[in-house]
């Protein structure tokens, strides 16, 4: 997919703790655990009970589970946008991702050092608004700067743009970053504040009741946020899955919160999954929702989209009641979709194409 989520936030807030437990994730029956690309990047598998229901009816020699990158972005400190700490860094990290996971401190620790000298996450999430809010005010001057010099070749589209530049620049000198706006993106202007966001609280073992107002806050952003005490989660991403299902159960709890982590990632940037049996192989594969099933053969091998002839599709609950392909085909069970068929989260796709 090459898509990528950044872990961003203040320093000495848990990010690479996070980061660390996330990519460290341990996932029962799966062959693709994790894999460092560079230091600070991870690819970690995606927690799939779905694939395991499928896996215990196709019964595979080798389960494949699809993966999604987290990228620890270095801490911002006020002042970012104008340069200041590793604020360029930062900034530049953040103009590469597709989405945001914003950590807030909401622990207490003598031996962490607390860059804001207090616990407030609102106010933590009001400081690095504010400096991506500047340098998006910073980009956007300069294309208004460049739109207008297009003014005279009369097309009409510049004069579209500079309207939409015009909303952009109210809104952020009102300080509500672009994403609560509802306005639309520019393809080709990636401003920061765009970014979806996904509030990650880091809070001590077993304190996991959230602050009302930054729980308002989220709502009123339509974002999601999780309460993770992140030192907990990275000493049990290094037991064994087994191991880790029992301490959890001795906790009252069914699964880790990176699970729901992982889980809300996927919600933030509106993908889905389908799966394939193919052979001794069982897997799972991300897709954006909404994509064709050629498309989603592509995903696969670009052979398979360019010859594609058909999607034969069984929906993976169906699969599972029916306890095999043969009954659910009996049955009539399995549909017959074509070229413009949208895939569905969850379906088990059989890809018929010519080579």
């Amino acid at each position: 997919m090459g898509l990528q989520i950044g872990i961003m936030g203040l320093p000495n807030v848990g990010k690479s703790t996070l980061f660390n437990a996330l990519t460290k994730l341990s996932v029962p029956a799966a062959n693709y655990p994790f894999c460092t690309i560079e230091p600070n990047h991870g690819v970690v598998l995606v927690p799939d009970p779905r694939l395991e229901a499928i896996a215990q009816v196709s019964q595979p020699k080798v389960l494949t589970g699809d993966t999604i990158e987290f990228v620890d972005i270095a801490g911002l400190v006020p002042g970012a946008s104008r340069g200041e700490g590793l604020g360029n860094q930062f900034l530049a990290h953040i103009r590469e991702m597709d989405a945001l996971i914003h950590v807030l401190r909401f622990f207490e620790a003598d031996d962490v050092v607390n860059t804001q000298a207090r616990i407030d996450p609102l106010g933590d999430i009001h400081l690095i608004d504010l400096e991506l809010i500047l340098a998006d005010l910073e980009a956007l001057a300069r294309r208004q700067e460049r739109t207008s010099r297009m003014l005279k070749t009369g097309e009409a589209s510049y004069r579209e743009e500079l309207a939409l530049l015009a909303r952009y620049q109210e809104a952020l000198e009102q300080g509500i970053p672009l994403r609560k706006t509802g306005l639309p993106p520019i393809p080709d202007l990636p401003l920061l504040t765009f970014k979806p966001v996904l509030y990650v609280v880091n809070v001590n073992e077993g304190e996991y009741e959230l602050d009302e107002a930054l729980v308002a806050w989220a709502q009123d952003e339509q974002a999601e946020i999780i309460p993770v005490a992140a030192n907990f989660e990275m000493e049990l991403a290094q037991l064994t899955p087994e191991e880790a299902d029992l301490f959890l159960q001795d906790l009252g709890m069914d699964k880790p919160a990176l699970h729901r982590v992982v889980e809300a990632s996927l919600r933030l940037l509106d993908l889905i999954t389908f799966y394939t049996i193919k052979g001794p192989e069982t897997r799972s594969w991300i897709i954006s929702r909404g994509m064709l099933a050629p498309q989603g053969a592509g995903r696969i091998h670009s052979d398979m989209e360019r010859g594609f002839i058909r999607a034969e599709v069984i929906p993976w609950e169906i699969l599972v009641k029916e306890g095999s392909v043969a009954n659910c085909r009996e049955k009539g069970l399995q549909r017959i979709e074509g070229k413009d068929y949208v895939i569905n989260d969850g379906d088990v796709i059989f890809f018929r194409f010519n080579v």
